[in-house]
């Protein structure tokens, strides 16, 4: 059931029951982050594998305290510059997270969300929200509550719906390694936006077990094939034999069914738009997607991300 109704939303959050939220990033599957039951069926319902730890979020900066110890300072100087916003924060967690939220892990991921409902929902609670995308596994995330409706609808009690998203990819995560701040991963807030507005430096992190959300290599995936190409109409005249969907960057004329990610390669657009319009191209009649490389400049490598994640493979 989608609906505007915070009250709602709140009193089944209090019942241990699962809610699909709003965020600036994208829907989220919330639920009592300190409840291990309701935790539990988050990963139920998503099919998430159980190794992979999920963000909680906090309806304000005060609340790191609550749910964290030992933040180093250049986190919490980033958490104070984009908080609210699409920033993550990897931190070591107080005892109050129970160790399903963060696979074990003695380190918990913290968001503080940029949507006015989400804000008013978490502080109607006495409780953080734990709310990966609110959709299955290894498929492509929502950015509408129509998107979560078609996915969870028959699974979750109520979905509020807080209309589009306005980044429309998942945060940037970020954490702490040799007295460095690192990307975890790319999201809604660039390296480049980071610097600007802290001075702070950030560098992709070296570590290769699994830390955070969105660190698995096969991830946001299409039903049908999505294989990244140097050039969609030379993949097309190749391969006569199949029919194809187009994610372009800018208008231009391709021989393939087109979806248009922006008029003129605005990269805040692409990312906005990338994931409701990837589950377009998924429900035409072509037999595959295609896509070219996006520069990888800013929100761009957010965007590179999602898809090297997503495709099937890459073409050259």
């Amino acid at each position: 059931m989608i609906g505007t109704d915070l009250a709602q939303a709140a009193a089944l959050l209090r019942q241990g029951k699962l809610v699909g939220i709003p965020t600036e990033t994208v829907y989220g599957l919330a639920a009592n982050a300190l409840d291990a039951q309701a935790i539990a069926s988050i990963y139920s319902v998503k099919n998430r594998p159980s190794f992979n730890p999920l963000i909680v979020h906090v309806p304000s900066l005060a609340a790191i305290s609550m749910y964290a110890q030992h933040v180093p300072q250049a986190l919490m100087d980033i958490a104070q510059a984009f908080w609210p916003g699409a920033v993550s924060i990897l931190v070591e967690k107080s005892n109050q997270v129970p160790d399903v939220v963060t696979a074990g892990s003695d380190k918990v991921v913290l968001r503080m969300p940029k949507h006015s409902l989400a804000l008013e929902l978490l502080q109607m609670l006495d409780f953080p929200l734990a709310a990966p995308s609110a959709n299955i596994s290894n498929t492509v995330s929502p950015t509408t509550a129509q998107h979560v409706e078609d996915g969870l609808g028959s699974q979750i009690p109520y979905i509020l719906d807080g209309g589009s998203c306005t980044v429309g990819v998942e945060s940037t995560i970020l954490g702490f390694e040799n007295g460095k701040v690192v990307i975890l991963r790319e999201g809604g807030v660039s390296r480049e936006d980071i610097f600007a507005k802290t001075g702070i430096e950030t560098t992709p992190s070296s570590e290769q077990t699994i830390q955070s959300p969105g660190q698995l290599k096969k991830h946001y995936s299409t039903q049908k094939p999505l294989y990244i190409v140097e050039s969609i109409n030379d993949h097309i005249a190749a391969h006569s034999d199949q029919s194809f969907s187009a994610l372009l960057y800018e208008q231009r004329e391709v021989d393939a069914t087109t979806h248009l990610l922006s008029e003129n390669y605005n990269l805040g657009e692409i990312a906005n738009n990338l994931f409701a319009t990837m589950r377009a191209a998924d429900q035409d009649s072509t037999d595959a997607i295609l896509i070219e490389p996006i520069r990888e400049v800013g929100i761009g490598r957010a965007v590179a991300d999602r898809l090297r994640r997503a495709a099937s493979t890459f073409i050259s």
